[in-house]
């Protein structure tokens, strides 16, 4: 068996036992009369093993069961070893599985059916000194038992503390994953949009050669303002992981009232772009909530920004709908891209951003599909879900975003609605 360790407190408790024992044998060399005295020699064996069984009692962490069983085999011969015999049985008790106990226990109350049956004819001094040896290691045996499940409650108490913390710790980790995704999120969104108006214009000027001298400015002011922008848009990236936390919202001031601003700028970068059910930050006359509308508006912006990657001058269609308790719906449809782009750029004003050159995809960029995944998490987070895929005429998005309906009792059937449906239902496949 290997080595016990023990710490300061460990040896303290030792000695206190060994000293208990060694009080209690002396006090029973005071009070118990000893029936056909044996005569001086055996008193002094009897003491001599009383006080070894005492200092046995160190070795009571290492071998525990042994010691039990040993103290009780020669308790029996003499009573100086009542005091260890209670040291020894309480500790296997505390420390060793319940049927050890019980094996131990049953060791020492063998004799016990055999002294009831003869108590009659024992002589009183001998009955009420067996009596008070049972009674005594009876009461160490439930001493330990208790000891033990005090102990194995307090262990318990720690390991559910621990795990507690655990999972704290794993909570907290989880929400600044999740603060992170959304940083990455309106990074993705914000930049993107920025960045993907950058290399349209500059594509167009390098593409086509044959612009004015107005239609190289205005793609020029236009790069310079969503450089800007841009540069903006990540400083406020960089403030929220300074200083936000999560919880804290990222560009709470954005909303659906910039949506009109988003397509005035695919308009600019020179694709058809329309916008219906919209007014002014209002859907259907109706201003959604301000969670609702900025989700909206990333998925707008994400939808465009694909629009002007993978089909520049594409026509673009924007249509909100819905309404309290109906949800809000968003359809994003992007149509071919033109087939003869110079032509369309003649019928142009003479002062409109000059299109791309056929051929070119916004540089080669593709995202890798990315910006669906973001977007369809964003719908997820919001309580909404989107669907995007090619259509027969280009590519569409569709999201459904929860509105909550207003507490009036005519409206119960719509907040129903709202919670119940298919995804078909939750996302109409709008022109």
């Amino acid at each position: 068996m290997p080595r016990v360790q023990r710490t300061g407190r460990d040896w303290a408790a030792d000695l206190g036992f060994v000293l208990f024992a060694a009080c209690f044998a002396a006090l029973t060399s005071q009070t118990v009369t000893v029936m056909d005295d044996p005569g001086p020699v055996w008193r002094v064996v009897d003491q001599v093993a009383g006080g070894l069984g005492c200092a046995a009692l160190l070795a009571r962490r290492r071998w525990p069961v042994p010691l039990a069983v040993v103290l009780v085999a020669a308790g029996t011969a003499t009573p100086y070893l009542t005091g260890p015999v209670l040291v020894a049985v309480f500790t296997v008790a505390a420390t060793q599985q319940r049927r050890v106990t019980a094996g131990v226990a049953a060791l020492v109350f063998a004799p016990l059916p055999l002294f009831l049956w003869r108590l009659a004819d024992l002589p009183e001094a001998r009955a009420d000194r067996a009596m008070t040896y049972f009674a005594l290691v009876a009461g160490a045996v439930g001493w330990g038992l208790f000891r033990r499940s005090r102990g194995q409650l307090i262990a318990s108490l720690r390991a559910r503390a621990e795990l507690a913390e655990a999972d704290a710790e794993l909570r907290a980790d989880r929400a600044r994953q999740e603060i992170r995704a959304q940083i990455a999120r309106e990074m993705h969104d914000v930049l993107g949009h920025r960045l993907s108006l950058l290399s349209v214009h500059a594509g167009a000027l390098e593409f086509n050669t044959s612009a004015s001298a107005a239609q190289v400015a205005e793609a020029a002011g236009v790069i310079r303002e969503n450089a800007h922008l841009a540069l903006r848009d990540l400083r406020e990236v960089i403030g929220v992981l300074n200083d936000g936390g999560p919880g804290d919202e990222l560009w709470p001031s954005v909303g659906l009232a910039d949506l009109g601003r988003l397509v005035a700028e695919t308009r600019a970068a020179g694709a058809a772009a329309e916008l219906t059910g919209w007014a002014g930050g209002l859907v259907e006359g109706v201003a959604p909530p301000a969670a609702v509308g900025r989700a909206a508006l990333r998925i707008v912006q994400e939808a465009l920004t694909n629009a002007r990657m993978h089909a520049p001058g594409a026509p673009v269609a924007v249509r909100l709908s819905g309404g309290p308790g109906r949800g809000l719906t968003v359809n994003v449809h992007s149509g071919p891209v033109p087939s003869s782009p110079g032509s369309s750029a003649e019928a142009d004003p003479p002062t409109a951003v000059p299109r791309l050159a056929a051929g070119w995809a916004g540089g080669g960029a593709t995202g890798g599909g990315r910006g669906l995944v973001g977007l369809a998490e964003r719908a997820r987070v919001a309580g909404g879900v989107l669907r995007a895929g090619p259509t027969a005429d280009g590519f569409e998005v569709r999201a459904w975003l929860p509105w909550a309906a207003e507490p009036a009792e005519d409206q119960k059937p719509d907040r129903e609605r709202e919670r119940g449906g298919s995804v078909d239902d939750r996302c109409p496949a709008g022109g």
